[in-house]
């Protein structure tokens, strides 16, 4: 089979330019165009040199839809609405569509699913290995455990982070109440403020902190009386996301049209 040929969506970030370095360190994917918004500074420029790598002849264009003729997918972590777009465009060409992006609303959701219809959409809040094999175990712990054990996720990243809570953050929120058998948007406390009261039984709170170069901490605590569990993944280098998002692609290659998870990708769906 001929190397995968891929598209990085927002390839002047500081994601967009870790998936280039990426692609350059992985044998059977190629770099098969780099994308940025009309307008960015960086158009034009040769997306090996922004990356650090040197010069690699493959200039940073605005233009997804003629990449798109030539690749056999894109992958995105950008935001919401560059994804949506995106979705539109992979899902006419038919093509591997990976999807970092976070903070998508529930329309977004459907139209991601609509997407997913003509595309192969693999679609996580964390791409990384550690991640998604603890998603799996604090579902187990959470269907172990009884509402006895009230169950906080805490989450920290860096100042420029635009959503709250993390999707990461939110995929753990979703293993729990799976494990739990609760609906999550119903269960879910994201703020705390004033006099709130005594904390409800069953509920799954999210405490979000933001600060300085923090790539991502993540940690899933399960209190009860006089024991706590706490399940904590520390990233320390975006490439860890940058790798799970190209073993993701690959996977996709040979899959038919439908919206997957990372979960599909280990597989761990059925953990």
């Amino acid at each position: 089979m001929p190397d995968m040929r891929l598209i990085v969506a927002g390839a002047g970030g500081r994601m967009g330019r870790t998936l280039i370095q990426a692609i350059a360190a992985t044998e059977g994917i190629v770099l098969g165009g780099a994308i940025e918004a009309p307008g960015s500074a960086v158009i034009g420029r040769d997306s090996g040199e922004l990356a650090g790598l040197g010069a690699n002849g493959v200039a940073i264009s605005s233009d997804v839809a003629a990449l798109l003729k030539q690749a056999d997918g894109l992958i995105d972590f950008t935001i919401p609405a560059a994804t949506l777009a995106f979705a539109e465009h992979t899902a006419r060409a038919g093509v591997v569509h990976v999807i970092g992006t976070t903070g998508f609303s529930r329309e977004d959701e459907a139209l991601l699913a609509q997407s997913a219809t003509r595309a192969m959409i693999v679609k996580s809040g964390n791409m990384s290995l550690g991640v998604n094999l603890l998603a799996a175990l604090v579902k187990q712990v959470a269907r172990t455990l009884d509402e006895d054990f009230d169950i906080e996720i805490v989450e920290m990243h860096h100042n420029k982070k635009i959503d709250a809570p993390s999707g990461t953050a939110l995929m753990f929120g979703r293993a729990a109440a799976e494990g739990r058998g609760i609906d999550l948007n119903a269960r879910s406390v994201r703020s705390r403020d004033g006099h709130t009261g005594a904390r409800k039984a069953g509920d799954i709170g999210f405490a979000a902190l933001r600060g300085g170069t923090v790539v991502g901490d993540h940690s899933v605590i399960f209190a009860g009386s006089a024991e706590r569990i706490e399940l904590v993944h520390k990233a320390e280098d975006r490439m860890i996301f940058a790798r799970g998002a190209l073993k993701a692609a690959l996977w996709a290659r040979g899959q038919k049209a439908g919206l997957y998870s990372m979960a599909d990708v280990l597989g761990l769906k059925d953990v």
